[in-house]
């Protein structure tokens, strides 16, 4: 299959619809971003910045076979290297939870005007809930899509709980997506601290915080002791907040600051649920109703554990993601679109001949694992082009952009979907990264 970057009347351009990044990647500026960091005696290139804050700043790096996130912790002249000790220190403990990002090492990194700063090696993961939140604005969340990240934040928070750790600040651009592992995880852990021994006065984010820790806060400000620390329960009240914006669509900051929230939270909650709940089944709106509202009384003691809440009826219901769900969450999987006429689906001659040029060209941008062509609907004059992993399907999307291609005239293939998880074998087109659109 010939591919270039003219156009010809005998070629279609193609179009991908791209999931952003959590965080809005800036290029690579010399100025205020390190060009190459050395870890463990191999040089990794910057290829973007993922974020910045006041104490550290995120990178995406590669080594040239691999892709990760470096965090990188500015030098406090007051604090130090705490902000550095305190992440790197909760990170190491927590390690082998699926559900938790991955810290591959420490390390010190020396900059060319002789400034040495410590970072940490870490997973590289996609798309945040905070980025799912703002691409389906006033909307709301497939059901499929609002169980599949409380369970797997709840997962993580029975497991760090159990440990003996608050995260004490859980919001929606600290749980990201994972391609590889297909699942929601938890990140930034600059904030957590043993439960009953707390070392940071104001924990969780102006909108996520539970009563007790705005509390605290306030006491703190005026210069006054609260009685004791927060515990694991302000963790649900973030997770109650973050899930009623998924079902809702809106961002509830104004919401949960207003005087009728104060008042009656359960009934501004019933509000939102009674004026969303058209366009959803009624069992599990009363179900998920419930295991949100359980996450949000103001007493922290009459508040759901994470192990509590995992065995709440919402969980025991199947859903089936919708099209949507999987285009915004990226996989090892390629979907292309109007790729061919019905009239080389019948021919099998033109079938056998399409596919093996389809995977020809496919394969130069990674492993493909196999490649489906439907004949019948669902899913007809459709492509799914399945990579060995999800960074080779990504950058797979990235070289296609702009791409035209030639000699779409025949096909061939044999698929045999070997599933990421063995344990929930699925069909391959059911798990999905990009729209390319032909």
């Amino acid at each position: 299959m010939a591919c270039s970057s003219g156009s010809s009347a005998n070629m279609s351009s193609i179009n991908v619809s791209t999931p952003s990044m959590a965080v809005t990647a800036d290029t690579v500026d010399q100025k205020t971003c390190p060009l190459v960091f050395e870890i463990y005696g191999k040089i990794w290139n910057v290829q973007a910045r993922l974020g910045q804050g006041v104490s550290a700043s995120v990178y995406r790096v590669n080594s040239g076979q691999a892709s990760s996130a470096v965090k990188e912790f500015q030098l406090d002249a007051q604090c130090g290297d705490y902000g550095y000790l305190k992440e790197s220190s909760v990170l190491e403990k927590i390690q082998g939870h699926k559900n938790i990002v991955t810290l591959f090492g420490m390390f010190t990194n020396h900059n060319p005007f002789g400034v040495a700063t410590h970072c940490l090696l870490l997973e590289l993961l996609d798309v945040s809930v905070s980025e799912l939140l703002a691409r389906v604005s006033n909307q709301g969340h497939s059901m499929w899509l609002i169980q599949h990240c409380a369970r797997d934040v709840l997962e993580a928070l029975n497991f760090l709980h159990r440990e003996g750790y608050v995260h004490a600040d859980l919001k929606p651009r600290n749980i990201l997506w994972s391609a590889d592992d297909e699942c929601f995880k938890l990140i930034d852990f600059g904030l957590s601290f043993k439960e009953g021994h707390q070392d940071v006065k104001y924990i969780q984010t102006d909108g996520y915080r539970a009563p007790e820790a705005e509390l605290q806060n306030s006491l703190a400000q005026a210069g006054l002791e609260s009685g004791s620390g927060c515990t694991t329960a302000v963790d649900l009240w973030s997770l109650g907040i973050i899930l009623l914006e998924m079902f809702s669509g809106i961002k509830l900051k104004g919401t949960v600051k207003s005087q009728g929230w104060k008042d009656n939270s359960s009934a501004v909650v019933d509000h939102i649920f009674s004026s969303n709940a058209v366009v959803y089944p009624a069992i599990p709106v009363f179900h998920l109703r419930d295991l949100i509202k359980s996450m949000l009384h103001n007493d922290p003691k009459l508040r759901s554990t994470a192990e509590a809440a995992l065995i709440n009826p919402f969980f025991s219901i199947p859903f089936a993601p919708h099209i949507e769900d999987l285009v915004l969450l990226p996989t090892p999987v390629l979907r292309l679109l109007n790729v061919i006429d019905d009239s080389h689906l019948y021919n099998e001659d033109e079938y056998e001949d399409i596919i093996e040029d389809m995977k020809e060209e496919c394969q130069k941008y990674g492993t493909v694992v196999s490649l489906l062509i439907p004949k019948e609907n669902p899913g007809k004059g459709q492509v799914f082009v399945e990579y060995a992993n999800a960074g080779d399907s990504k950058e797979a999307q990235r070289l296609l952009t702009g791409r035209t291609f030639d000699g779409l005239t025949g096909m061939r293939l044999h698929v045999q979907h070997k599933s990421h998880n063995p344990s929930h074998p699925k069909p391959l087109w059911i798990c999905l990264l990009n729209v390319i659109t032909f």
